[in-house]
């Protein structure tokens, strides 16, 4: 039987960093400001893995890559934290008007007044040029 093979924490911090950029990638598509919290973290970690492999003779790919995993998380759910706090009235109206339409007819009604919204918001835009592939 052979013995366990024993891990030093400063031989996982590769892993570690890419498993909190994972983590902040994930948590970015569900809870966009909690995603912020845990990009960073996941950031700070992977730097310092990056650091610690260094260190010692060991590769450091995969804390490069938690950086810009963790990066990209971070700049995406800055980016949508942002316009869900620009547009929160439009979207709060948005989630009231649905909860009263009944019908197809009236989700649709529901749709069109969160597009007229999001127009008279951004100021460069021609009515009738934001159009939603789908409900929201």
């Amino acid at each position: 039987m052979t013995p366990p093979v024993e891990v030093r924490p400063a031989e996982s911090a590769g892993r570690r960093a890419l498993w909190l950029a994972v983590a902040a990638a994930v948590m970015t598509l569900l809870l966009p400001l909690a995603g912020i919290v845990m990009a960073i973290f996941a950031l700070a970690t992977s730097i310092r893995a990056i650091g610690t492999l260094r260190a010692i003779p060991k590769p450091a790919g995969t804390a490069v890559v938690g950086v810009v995993l963790s990066a990209t998380a971070l700049l995406i759910s800055i980016a949508v934290t942002s316009l869900q706090f620009y547009f929160g009235d439009e979207l709060a109206a948005y989630t009231e008007c649905g909860r009263g339409a009944g019908t197809v007819a009236a989700q649709n009604q529901c749709v069109e007044q969160l597009e007229r919204a999001m127009e008279k918001k951004l100021p460069f835009l021609e009515p009738g040029q934001v159009r939603f592939p789908f409900p929201p």
